[in-house]
């Protein structure tokens, strides 16, 4: 953005203030401090919150090292190449974080299909971004002949159906039986189901879930 001569706009803190538990509460405003001074000291010009109660957070960290209306005169000495976009990441898949995968799909295409597109789940702001990336993995997973948890689970289709049942009963008993049959939780968990097992990778998954909207 710099070499164009036009302002780099940072991303996005997904933390939320926790109301009710300052503990926890301080551990987000940690973490979105420490998003914030890494984008200005990188030479970015502004950035964005996930609340507006994040916001005067934010404004604190860039004033204390931006110290005009932008950065454009910072320029990074960065040689990245096509290996490095293509190096595929190192990392271990744990079943953690299937379940949260799946717990979070579920509630957020719930929401979705209630027409509301931004929700708050543990304490953090989520979008269509979130289910995209998660349902990607599982997909992938499944197909990946290597794929298995940090345990030495492999990860299958039948495993992946045993979890969705097993977090959408983690679901009801959190928020009540009586939500789960007011909500869209059975659609949404059929959409899951679909856009999981289908042979060819759907492209969004909110495609199929525009079916189910009335």
């Amino acid at each position: 953005c710099h070499r164009r001569g036009i302002h780099a706009m940072g991303g996005m803190a997904a933390q939320i203030p926790v109301k009710n538990d300052p503990e926890a509460n301080a551990l987000a405003l940690e973490k979105v401090i420490g998003d914030k001074e890494r984008e200005v000291n990188t030479g970015h010009d502004g950035t964005w919150v996930a609340h507006p109660g994040l916001v005067e957070t934010a404004r604190m960290a860039f004033d204390l090292v931006m110290t005009g209306q932008n950065q454009i005169d910072k320029k990074l000495e960065m040689n990245i190449g096509a290996t490095d976009l293509l190096t595929v990441p190192h990392g271990s898949i744990t079943e953690t974080g299937l379940r949260t995968n799946v717990n979070v799909t579920l509630q957020y295409l719930e929401s979705w299909l209630r027409g509301v597109g931004c929700v708050p789940l543990n304490n953090l702001m989520e979008d269509a971004a979130t289910a995209e990336i998660s349902r990607a993995q599982i997909w992938q997973w499944i197909r990946h002949p290597r794929s298995a948890t940090a345990s030495g689970t492999k990860i299958t289709e039948k495993m992946f159906l045993k979890v969705l049942d097993e977090e959408m009963d983690r679901i009801a008993e959190q928020i009540g039986p009586h939500r789960i049959e007011m909500g869209n939780f059975t659609n949404a968990k059929e959409i899951f189901r679909r856009v999981v097992q289908n042979d060819e990778f759907t492209e969004f998954i909110t495609l199929p879930a525009y079916d189910y909207l009335e």
